[in-house]
């Protein structure tokens, strides 16, 4: 079974594999993203973000909102400061909490039972098990100059992967350390990971760092990227590969 909605400004797509999937649990995964959008969405005045930028103090946040802000800072703390969710004054803790959503919407299937599934949102996904055909699952990577066509096809069980670009969002990653300056020498950056709360933190702070990027996730153990730079090169990590040799 396959559902798809359009939330938090992105599409999501579920996939759920099992026999005895069935409307109550996409159900439940509609709802959660819905909240997830209600309240960490920048543009929603309503928002508990959008009230912690009209002054909200700290006091008063959510229990959970202290907890994304904690890992906020452990990621900007894991990144050498390339990671940070606040730009020119502002706080949006979008490039954390979309894995973190995905990621939760995972565990929540498994939670009901659930063993094989794909979440995408946004072009992030979270895979578990098997697909239709009882392989691996197949995920397609967008070339950033030309987006109807895939230039990799990466196979996972049980990863995350994560995509970091300007060609579909236009320049919403900075560099903190430069930030009046646009990042205009990576066009994509996709990072395969254990799973997709991890990969896409990782993705977005690679992406800031500029062609530098692919150095830092090469380091990094447990994770591959391959990188489209502005001059329509690709670079991959040494173990990046071993996700695509079973694609004919």
């Amino acid at each position: 079974m396959k559902q798809s909605w359009l939330i938090m400004g992105m599409p999501i797509n579920v996939v759920i594999e099992d026999r005895s999937a069935d409307e109550a649990a996409f159900q439940k995964v509609h709802d959660y993203f819905c909240d997830v959008d209600e309240q960490y969405s920048p543009y929603k005045p309503s928002s508990e973000v959008s009230k912690i930028n009209d002054g909200l103090p700290e006091a008063k946040w959510s229990k959970e909102m202290k907890t994304i802000m904690k890992l906020c800072r452990q990621t900007k703390d894991q990144t050498q400061g390339y990671f940070d969710v606040f730009h020119k004054g502002r706080f949006d803790p979008s490039g954390l909490v979309k894995g973190w959503a995905i990621s939760n919407a995972a565990d929540l299937l498994r939670d009901l039972g659930f063993q094989n599934f794909y979440i995408e949102a946004g072009g992030d996904v979270q895979v578990s098990g098997r697909n239709e055909e009882d392989k691996p699952w197949n995920v397609g990577l967008r070339n950033p100059f030309n987006k109807d066509e895939i230039v990799k096809v990466v196979q996972v069980s049980t990863e995350g992967v994560a995509t970091s670009g300007t060609y579909l969002r236009g320049q919403h990653i900075y560099n903190p350390f430069q930030e009046n300056a646009e990042i205009t020498d990576v066009a994509s950056l996709t990072v395969i990971g254990p799973n997709i709360y991890d990969a896409d933190r990782f993705a977005t702070a690679a992406f800031a760092m500029g062609k530098q990027g692919i150095k830092f996730i090469e380091e990094l153990k447990g994770y591959e990227a391959y990188m489209i730079d502005s001059d329509k090169m690709a670079t991959l990590t040494s173990g990046f590969e071993e996700y695509v040799e079973a694609i004919s």
